[in-house]
């Protein structure tokens, strides 16, 4: 009864903003944005997910790269293997498990710089969340491990296809501990990417992110394309031990990130209020220049806040839309989603 109360609360609050003008409020409408694709649909970070997002209408679609041993970008949510492809069922892998320390933390498994790309063609994607999207796990098996340079082609071949542009927004992933450890510098492989592809100037639909400080730094001396700070609640930038995430969510430190970055990527707990209102992060960070992105929408219960969860269990669908909407009034420039076709409706796009 509580949270069907509090449900109530929350879309009264939006209904009645709505109703006194704050659809317009968002006039040059939010970027909707595919995290890893459409993967609330298919596994994450295939070619099908991408081109399942880019039919729906999404206006960017959020590669996360990693590297190959030798050298190639390819699209995986971590470096770490076996979360999201059959590599720990191939034996002829066995003896390519390890544990290595990233970003302070030991992880074991099977990881993309141990392999060439000739290596990791033979793997195929499965979902990562197979207990909350059992029909994803269908796909298992059916798709290969996609380069940058594919998707990129991707991109091309859509564009072509339906006569608008489709922006990429690609995250590298541990920068520093691919540099440091492996000795492989995947910023500079992302900026020669971005030059072949004639993908590197200011006004190129192209967003570039990284939780990380230094690596961005590089990009804004480098490149001309968007860049974005990711920040979190907790923790701090691997690449500088020093520096908290909290003392960035700031007004001192979003003038210090209008220096490099042009906008800040950041989980829509903190740009949402209790009663479903923007919060200061959203105008402090917009007076400093930043475009303001949320992360990440996702329809499951399992990832809404607790007004917007349907009955039943952490699978079932919940109420995106109301969040989609509170979003838009607050002003959100953008936000990652799982499920782009739902947020379109929402958007009445």
């Amino acid at each position: 009864m509580a949270r069907d109360i509090a449900r109530f609360v929350v879309k009264i609050v939006l209904i009645f903003s709505l109703a006194a003008g704050a659809s317009a409020v968002n006039a040059e409408g939010m970027l909707v944005i595919a995290h890893r694709g459409a993967s609330g649909e298919r596994p994450e970070h295939t070619l099908a997910a991408y081109e399942r997002a880019i039919d729906q209408g999404a206006d960017y679609i959020e590669p996360d790269l990693v590297v190959t041993k030798d050298l190639v970008l390819v699209a995986r949510h971590e470096n770490e293997l076996s979360d999201t492809t059959d590599v720990a069922s191939r034996e002829e892998f066995d003896g390519r498990k390890r544990t290595k320390t990233i970003d302070g933390r030991l992880v074991s498994g099977w990881f993309a710089e141990d392999f060439t790309l000739a290596e990791l063609r033979t793997l195929r994607a499965k979902e990562r969340l197979p207990g909350l999207r059992p029909a994803n796990a269908r796909f298992d098996g059916l798709y290969a491990i996609p380069t940058f340079a594919e998707i990129v082609q991707l991109v091309r071949a859509k564009e072509a296809e339906t006569g608008r542009t489709i922006g990429l927004y690609p995250e590298l992933k541990h920068p520093t501990f691919l540099l440091q450890e492996a000795g492989i510098d995947s910023v500079d492989l992302l900026v020669s990417a971005l030059g072949k592809a004639g993908l590197d100037d200011a006004d190129d639909a192209v967003f570039v992110q990284s939780f990380e400080v230094a690596p961005l730094r590089r990009l804004d001396r480098l490149v001309d394309v968007k860049l974005i700070q990711l920040l979190k609640e907790s923790d701090g930038p691997a690449d500088e031990p020093g520096m908290r995430y909290a003392d960035m969510l700031s007004p001192s430190g979003f003038a210090e990130i209008a220096r490099y970055a042009d906008g800040i990527g950041v989980p829509i707990t903190l740009l949402l209020d209790g009663n479903g209102y923007g919060t200061p992060i959203i105008s402090q960070a917009q007076s400093a220049g930043l475009a303001v992105h949320g992360w990440t929408a996702r329809k499951e219960n399992a990832f809404l806040p607790p007004p917007l969860k349907s009955t039943g269990g952490e699978a079932e669908r919940g109420d995106m839309e109301t969040l989609v909407g509170l979003l838009q009034r607050a002003r959100v420039g953008g936000v990652f989603t799982d499920d782009p076709a739902l947020v379109l409706t929402a958007l009445g796009r």
